[in-house]
């Protein structure tokens, strides 16, 4: 099958419904994940707002409030290649190398479903 699909130019409708019910159930989960990111930070936003004074403990704050920000920014990232994944299901160019124009292996979408590159293609970089 690795051959047939090498071939191909594109999935058929069938098997991009089925990448578009995976990836928007990444999506929701993606979501809900930046959303308890983002409470996190509002409630050490909230922690530290009623400080007065500078100690060991508001460095250890800033730091987490960093980490914080840091992993929401990562998450808003997968989230965006997501969204895009979607709209390339929409215009039935999912799937396909952007480096080769060759069909990327199904196994390594339903791995990567937001994967833009076949394996030869992010391995040649």
């Amino acid at each position: 099958m690795q051959m047939q699909e090498k071939n191909r130019v594109r999935f058929g409708d069938t098997e991009l419904e089925e990448f578009r019910i995976l990836i928007e159930g990444k999506l929701d989960e993606a979501m809900a994940a930046y959303n308890q990111l983002k409470e996190s930070l509002e409630t050490s936003n909230d922690n530290t707002s009623h400080a007065s004074t500078w100690d060991v403990e508001d460095s250890s704050d800033i730091h987490e409030k960093e980490y914080l920000i840091a992993m929401m920014s990562r998450q808003m990232k997968y989230i965006n290649s997501l969204k895009a994944a979607l709209v390339r299901i929409a215009n039935k160019t999912y799937g396909v190398c952007r480096s080769t124009g060759n069909l990327i292996d199904k196994q390594r979408l339903l791995a990567v479903p937001h994967a833009t590159l076949s394996i030869d293609a992010k391995n040649s970089r």
